[in-house]
């Protein structure tokens, strides 16, 4: 009994927890590396809106305005605001600044991005009473009521011509200038004939009728504000592209709008100089004394 054989085979071990099967049913294949891929690109990245329609209290705002490239985000925030005013309700720095924690300077500054981009017009106007106060216009798009022309009725053209003369594309309309408070005719002319003598200066800024129409509001709102004419001519012609703007009365209207001074200080006007007071003589006849600009006679002694 104490023998052993060798040929006997050994035991057989048995499955943990259940047979042999149930353990190979347990055991997952390894996930694939792309399935993750997969799912991850399944998912939508960036920002997604849960928008409900507005039936009451709201505005509509344009694309152009809220994705200015050129606007800050200050100045686009703002403009929004003052679209949701009502009419005549205050849009002045005061009120902007108690409204909102930002402080004067910084609303100022985007009061005058707005401007200079044509969201914001502010004109001078006199009342009854003879005070001159400033208007704030607000424009939800600017330049379209002045420069986009009447829409035409569409005219039906032949295969032949449509292949033959395709369409001209438009050109795009010039930016916004400023107007002055009182667009005074000979005022107006003033600024006209200043637009013309711009190619004396430089020969590029050759401007057609139509486009020196559209820039004499803006240079007669400079010269309302007590700015000389050569000063005028002097910020229009200055620092020009070395090889010339490409359009030349766009260049111009954007400075126009861009570099508008202030309006002069309200200054009162000057009284009236005292009468003059001449000194006093001896009258050659009677020796009395009177008032006359030079020595002779008094008035009773007059012949």
């Amino acid at each position: 009994m104490d023998t052993q054989n060798p040929s006997v085979p050994p035991r057989a071990r048995s499955a943990v927890g259940g047979s042999p099967s149930h353990a190979r049913a347990t055991q997952r294949p390894p996930a694939r590396p792309d399935a993750h891929r997969r799912r991850t690109a399944a998912r939508p990245s960036g920002i997604a809106h849960d928008n409900t329609r507005h039936t009451t209290r709201f505005t509509v705002i344009g694309n152009h305005l809220t994705q200015h490239p050129e606007l800050s985000l200050l100045a686009i925030g703002l403009a929004c605001h003052i679209q949701s005013l009502p009419a005549g309700a205050r849009a002045d720095i005061k009120t902007l600044a108690a409204r909102f924690p930002e402080g004067t300077t910084r609303i100022a500054a985007a009061l005058r991005e707005l401007e200079a981009h044509g969201y914001l017009r502010r004109e001078r106007e006199r009342t009854p009473a003879g005070r001159i106060v400033t208007r704030t216009i607000s424009c939800n798009q600017p330049g379209a009521a002045r420069n986009q022309p009447p829409p035409t009725a569409p005219t039906r053209t032949r295969p032949s011509e449509a292949t033959d003369h395709p369409p001209r594309k438009q050109p795009r309309p010039l930016p916004a200038v400023p107007h002055p408070a009182y667009p005074a005719p000979a005022l107006l002319q003033q600024a006209a004939d200043l637009l013309a003598e711009l190619r004396h200066h430089d020969p590029r800024l050759l401007l057609s009728a139509h486009d020196t129409a559209h820039l004499a509001p803006g240079v007669a709102a400079w010269l309302e504000r007590d700015i000389e004419p050569v000063a005028v001519c002097h910020a229009l012609t200055r620092d020009l592209p070395p090889k010339g703007p490409r359009r030349p009365a766009a260049l111009l209207a954007h400075r126009l709008a861009a570099l508008l001074p202030p309006p002069p200080p309200f200054r009162p006007p000057a009284a009236a100089p005292p009468p003059a007071r001449h000194p006093l003589h001896n009258c050659d006849s009677c020796d009395r004394a009177f008032r006359a600009p030079a020595p002779g006679r008094c008035r009773d002694c007059r012949p």
